[in-house]
């Protein structure tokens, strides 16, 4: 994004081919322009979508009928974020552009296929039979590990990358199965809690153990790195509303509305996100927050997505969610040689948000069948300690492995 300071002195006044004086060129050397009023009137204009949006709701009576022919187009949706999204947007780091994207590869292809095995084998023994959810949960489990690489990226070695995709895996279905489906029955159907919060925790855990790089030159961005990372941002915008309603039964009800709640939270967070950002760091715009604060909303409404809060209900979540991520990334509570990618920022502090939600909203509707707060509650708490214990443990094994020899760096 451009940065833009105050002028340190008037532009020059220039003649055009017409004769008429203008102002100096769009870009001028001396100094860099601020935005001025454009953080509040963004956050204006959301206040008032949000006041407009109040009375609204959804016209629920074509749901039945969308496009339920094919579990595949999901699967493809979602496998386009683990491969170009999570790829591409961890590509900010300018001289660890391959690795980013290289190694998420690998661990997409290495993780799904482990996921399917141990999740079914804890579901249902070793005689699997296996189907295309089967390769969509495995895609969701692997969402938690590029979480938590997210956090290592740069740090670890291919070696200590397949050891972290195995046994995190372990852990994640383990969670998964034993404690928030068949103990808790936990109602979380875009993986806020069971994906994100442990994949944040879980990764930030290991980072702390593992400990830092010993050298964090390369530690940082350039412009061409910055762009690309747009692009995994743009693709993970796009089919998040796949990710996050993917697990539901196409032509359903409850399917639709998370596809448009979950448009509408990453609408919100998006236009907050550019809103706060001048507010937060001398009225200029940067690259990170952008990169990722956009998508808070998509992480915070998952647990949510298929109940019926309204339009209002879901663009505040998206609001609140955008407001959370990019005052984390603008003022990060964990510096980024423990958190390369900001994941607290993303995953972290927006996946408790929204497990909050899934505490509260089912009371203010007033009570929602299959749903219970305590136990959403319950859910929430338990995986974050889940996640923070298994996570410092396997950081610790890596410790064991050994790192790479230069941190950050392709070569």
């Amino acid at each position: 994004m451009p940065q833009e300071g105050a002028y340190t002195q008037p532009a020059e006044v220039l003649p055009t081919p017409t004769g008429r004086a203008t102002a100096g060129p769009l870009s001028v050397s001396a100094g860099k322009q601020t935005v001025d009023c454009f953080g509040p009137l963004a956050l204006l204009a959301q206040a008032a979508f949000l006041a407009l949006l109040m009375p609204s709701s959804y016209d629920t009576s074509q749901l039945a009928s969308l496009d339920s022919s094919s579990i595949y187009n999901f699967y493809v949706g979602v496998a386009l974020m683990m491969f170009v999204g999570f790829g591409y947007l961890m590509t900010f780091l300018k001289s660890y552009g391959l690795g980013a994207v290289g190694f998420t590869m690998f661990i997409t292809c290495l993780g799904v296929q482990w996921a399917v095995i141990v999740e079914n084998i804890m579901v249902g023994g070793i005689n699997m039979k296996l189907d295309f959810m089967d390769l969509l949960n495995g895609n969701f489990a692997v969402a938690a590990v590029l979480i938590s690489f997210g956090g290592l990226i740069g740090k670890t070695s291919p070696t200590q990358l397949l050891v972290l995709t195995m046994v995190e895996l372990v852990f994640y279905c383990a969670n998964k199965v034993f404690f928030l489906t068949n103990m808790l029955n936990l109602a979380d159907c875009g993986g806020t809690i069971i994906i994100h919060v442990f994949g944040a925790y879980f990764g930030l855990a290991a980072c702390a153990t593992l400990g830092p790089a010993k050298n964090e030159d390369l530690n940082a961005s350039s412009y061409n790195s910055d762009i690309f990372s747009l692009i995994g941002t743009v693709f993970l915008w796009l089919y998040w509303p796949s990710f996050v309603a993917g697990g539901l039964p196409a032509g359903t009800e409850g399917h639709g509305i998370a596809l448009l709640n979950t448009v509408l939270a990453l609408l919100a967070s998006t236009v907050v996100t550019f809103g706060l950002m001048p507010m937060f760091s001398k009225n200029r715009l940067g690259t990170v927050p952008v990169q990722n604060a956009t998508l808070a909303g998509g992480v915070s409404i998952g647990a949510t997505a298929n109940l019926s809060m309204g339009p209002f209900g879901a663009t505040l979540v998206g609001v609140i969610a955008g407001a959370i991520s990019c005052v984390g990334f603008i003022n990060p509570v964990i510096s980024s040689a423990f958190d390369t990618c900001g994941i607290n920022n993303l995953h972290g502090m927006p996946g408790i948000f929204g497990g909050l939600v899934s505490v509260v909203l089912p009371i203010m509707l007033g009570g929602v069948d299959g749903i219970s707060p305590a136990n959403q509650f319950i859910g929430l708490i338990g995986t974050l300690a889940f996640a923070l214990t298994t996570g410092a443990a396997t950081g610790l094994l890596l410790q064991m492995i050994g790192s790479p020899y230069a941190a950050f760096n392709d070569e």
